[in-house]
């Protein structure tokens, strides 16, 4: 297994933020805000599963053809290959965890399907 973050790294995104707290060979744990209004691109991982646990506010989740509502305290399992997305519909940010675990965690592994930032 392969990771190419560190702990530390961090990047802005059209939709928030994202940070790395911790990262190992099989794992990676990001802290994850997405703004009010902001929506993450429709996208599934070849390579890695993901498990988030919502810490703020209240998310509007994409897991395969389900849309349900997450609130701090809950959390959602995304398994290898099933699309999801993450959106704000509020007016404060929506913080979340993200634990991915997988054989090769890096940002290359992300395929969108959809993106209204015009990524995809």
């Amino acid at each position: 297994m392969a990771t190419t973050y560190q702990r530390g790294d961090k990047d802005t995104r059209p939709w928030g933020t994202w940070e790395v707290l911790e990262s190992e060979a099989d794992f990676c744990v990001k802290r994850i805000k997405v703004i009010a209004g902001g929506k993450l691109s429709l996208q599934l991982h070849h390579h890695r599963s993901e498990h988030w646990i919502i810490v703020k506010g209240t998310a509007k989740v994409t897991l395969g053809d389900d849309i349900i509502v997450k609130t701090a305290g809950e959390n959602v399992y995304i398994p290898v290959e099933t699309k999801h997305r993450i959106q704000n519909d509020g007016t404060q940010d929506v913080e979340f965890i993200e634990v991915q675990y997988g054989d090769n965690l890096d940002e290359n592994d992300i395929v969108r399907l959809e993106d209204v930032y015009g990524r995809a």
